[in-house]
């Protein structure tokens, strides 16, 4: 550093100038007039500026020094003032001559209005062996891009430069870099890191510059082909007009212009061409010309630019699932979920993939699920196409088959998204879970590809043999039992689980959606056949039992048929009343009595060893009913034996169930002796239908227990739970579904395991207060809740 300088400061706006370089400043500028004047005034020698036209080489100093956003920097340029004089617009201007860095030391006073700094000059650190071949390499790049943009008036003096750091300081004149980075190259006294970093940032640009520059010669051949191709084209259309007098044929012309009329992706658009070429090539004679004919139909039918708007309508979502659905509260709020989701992704993403969760809807028979698909793509403002995948077997379903086959087709994603005429439909594969497998394939296997959104955004159909952007589908999926689907395909797919109605939600449902459809079915207009809420509550209780709404519809369809009936006959008029009185004479007895309003010696529970559990099925929630019986050992043998059609976990839980009274009845006081010596016989009625699962196990329990005590279980109880050979009752699945279940039987206590109580949260509010849950922990809980008291008159049997 040397001794600080007093110099008048130019401050120079979003702009740095280096030493070496000559730059002009008009003199119109306050700051840069006051900065001019005040070195003039100080320098020897120095002419005033008024009137002057022209004057001698002065020795006037300034510092300029960059300001970036008002801000002045800490280091500057002292430049000298080599000319003022008129430019030829009649203002006056300054020619400066950068000649080396200083740093600001501290504001000073001086003469005129300029202000004026203490700098001391910055020199340049001492030069390394590698600045040398840096400024050789960098003074290369400079040439190539003055020759490139033909600045030949620099090139010269350029040329001429050896002195490493000026050849550095060449980069205050390039374009391509910033205020900022012009601003560090001022502030590195560093030679070798100036020139590594002005050459870096000139590399880039130069390489960009031949991108560009490739890309131009390119665009250029391209045109000429395509003028080529035009007049050639044109040239060939003569040719074939004068062939088609004698042939009568132009066909394969006219699919080349459909294909090139059509606004088709690239890569579709290539390969239909190719095939429109060996259409040209093929007699009409050959059965090639009629599969290609086929797989171009198939290729223009596809829908490639057409894309529906998405509604983002969250209110106006949820009102349309609340029109087209009652009850369902966790499922409709599940599905907005997905629906904001998809509206925040399509906000914050651009030109990217959307494609968010597969929604897999599982549930019993008759709660909704393809009207909640239907719902969901109404809501969305999309198109919606079903496709039914129950009993498939061939894997070509999925992924289309192979052109070599005669009667080829793509497979039914493409058929699907063709029928939908939009690439951003709404899917909805029905019952995925009865999708099976043979020699010709897994379908579930190609269903991997469609419904992981990692890969279906260049989904290949084995017919089309073109790539297909599935991203933006909708996927939605349905499905009765989660058992039969595969592991990985279920790991693709988000569950929402439908468990069904509560009967306060069928009354609604019957009363507002399925009697105004059956009554336009049946020749009657809306209010000439009313039923009460009792009337509807009592059908969906005691004439149907089920978790959705189907069997309750066909009991409606079934009064609606009698009414007209009589109308034709003339044995009634409209309007006609349903109420509860009158549902006998028009479906007979009820089916389903609840089991608690029986007469106490009409129920199953009448007898010691007859427990009420609860079991989940493919139809939703069931009652479940286990017996137990002692054999003598003379005619019945010892051991265990098990009927009903139970599956494996199911017979271990009896097992189980007695191995823990055996070894622990005595402490519950009953008389295990005759375990021992006499057989046990445990079944499970509705011997046709097969039975599986661990929940029966304390089911099991108590009608052994209730059988070797002589107590009843009482009517109203019914129960579910895991037993443990120590005795302890363990969770279970499908909580919700057995309290629905108990529900419509009648039962309004249930025992279900305490690990299980977090579920109950799941269960609807109304449900929940009119049931009496008891969650427990151990079996001497269970026995206490299920069994009469030991005073109780008996019917004993043994």
């Amino acid at each position: 550093m040397t001794q600080p300088q007093l110099l008048p400061v130019l401050p120079v706006d979003d702009d740095v100038v280096f030493p070496g370089m000559v730059v002009p400043f008009d003199l119109g500028a306050e700051e840069t007039r006051a900065a001019v004047e005040s070195a003039q005034a100080r320098a020897p020698g120095a002419v005033s500026l008024p009137g002057i036209r022209s004057a001698q080489p002065a020795k006037a100093e300034v510092l300029i020094v960059p300001r970036i956003e008002g801000e002045p920097a800490e280091i500057g340029t002292v430049a000298t003032v080599e000319r003022i004089g008129r430019v030829p617009g009649g203002a006056t201007a300054a020619l400066l001559r950068g000649t080396r860095r200083a740093l600001v030391a501290d504001s000073a006073d001086g003469p005129g209005d300029a202000h004026w700094v203490r700098a001391e000059t910055a020199a340049d650190l001492p030069l390394d062996e590698r600045a040398g071949e840096l400024a050789t390499e960098f003074k290369a790049v400079v040439v190539s891009l003055l020759q490139q943009r033909g600045v030949w008036q620099m090139l010269d003096a350029v040329q001429r430069l050896d002195d490493p750091s000026a050849i550095a300081d060449l980069a205050g004149n390039a374009p391509y870099l910033s205020t900022a980075q012009k601003l560090d190259l001022l502030r590195a006294l560093d030679v070798t890191a100036r020139l590594e970093t002005a050459l870096e940032a000139s590399q880039a640009y130069l390489a960009e510059l031949r991108v560009n520059d490739t890309i131009r010669k390119d665009v250029e051949q391209d045109m000429e082909k395509q003028q080529k191709e035009f007049l050639l084209r044109r040239q060939l259309e003569a040719i074939r007009k004068e062939l088609g007098e004698l042939d009568g044929s132009g066909e394969s012309d006219d699919y080349r212009t459909k294909v090139e009329a059509a606004d088709l992706p690239e890569h579709a658009r290539k390969a239909a061409l190719a095939e429109v070429d060996k259409l040209e090539r093929t007699s009409d004679q050959s059965p090639e010309a009629g599969w290609i004919r086929t797989w171009l139909d198939t290729v223009l039918d596809i829908p490639w630019r057409t894309r529906t708007t998405d509604v983002h309508d969250i209110a106006g979502a949820r009102r349309v699932l609340d029109a087209d659905h009652a009850g369902l509260d966790d499922v409709k709020e599940r599905i907005i979920e997905y629906l904001a989701v998809r509206q925040r992704r399509a906000e914050s993403t651009v030109g990217g993939r959307h494609s968010g969760a597969v929604l897999a809807l599982a549930g019993p028979p008759g709660v909704g699920k393809t009207s909640l698909g239907e719902s969901i793509a109404r809501a969305m403002g999309r198109k919606f196409v079903r496709v039914a995948l129950g009993g498939i077997r061939d894997e070509a379903e999925i992924r289309g088959h192979r052109r070599t086959y005669v009667g080829a087709l793509p497979g039914r994603i493409v058929r699907a998204i063709s029928e939908a005429g939009s690439m951003n439909p709404v899917v909805l594969l029905d019952e995925v879970d009865k999708v099976g497998a043979d020699y010709r394939g897994d379908p579930t296997a190609a269903l991997l590809e469609v419904l992981d959104p990692e890969q279906n955004h260049t989904f290949r159909d084995h017919y089309l043999e073109i790539e297909l952007d599935l991203s933006d589908v909708v996927f939605l999926a349905t499905a009765n039992a989660l058992e039969t689907i595969p592991g990985p395909l279920l790991d693709r797919m988000e569950l929402v689980t439908l468990d069904g109605y509560t009967e306060h939600e069928k009354v609604v449902i019957g009363r507002d959606h399925l009697l105004p459809r059956e009554l336009e079915r049946a020749g009657l207009g809306q209010g000439d056949v009313v039923f009460t809420d009792e009337a509807l509550r009592r059908m969906a209780a005691e004439y149907t039992r089920e978790a959705g709404v189907r069997e309750l519809n066909r009991t409606l369809a079934k009064v609606l048929r009698k009414i007209a009936t009589r109308l034709a006959l003339g044995e009634t008029e409209l309007p006609v009343m349903v109420g509860v009185s009158e549902l006998e004479g028009y479906l007979g007895r009820p089916r389903h009595v609840p089991e608690s309003s029986l007469p106490a010696g009409a129920q199953r529970t009448a007898m010691p060893g007859v427990a009420t559990g609860l079991a989940v099925t493919g139809a939703g929630g069931d009652v479940l009913y286990v017996e137990a019986s002692l054999a003598d050992a003379e005619t019945g043998g010892t051991g265990l034996t098990l009927t009903g059609q139970l599956g494996d976990v199911m017979k271990e839980s009896a097992q189980i169930a007695l191995s823990y009274l055996r070894s622990r009845g005595a402490e519950l006081e009953l008389p295990v002796g005759d375990l021992a010596e006499r057989g046990v016989h445990i079944h499970v009625p509705a011997g046709a239908v097969p039975k599986d699962g661990p929940s029966a196990g304390v089911t099991m329990t108590t009608a052994l227990a209730s059988l070797l005590s002589g107590r009843l279980v009482r009517a109203d109880v019914a129960m579910t739970g895991e037993v443990s050979l120590t005795g302890r009752v363990l969770p279970i699945g499908g909580v919700k579904q057995k309290l629905l279940a108990a529900h419509r039987a009648g039962l309004r206590t249930v025992i279900i395991p305490q690990r299980n109580e977090p579920d109950l949260d799941d269960v609807p509010a109304e449900i929940r207060a009119q049931l009496d849950v008891h969650p427990v922990s151990s079996v001497r809980e269970v026995l206490e809740l299920a069994l009469e008291p030991a005073a109780a008159p008996l019917a004993h049997a043994a």
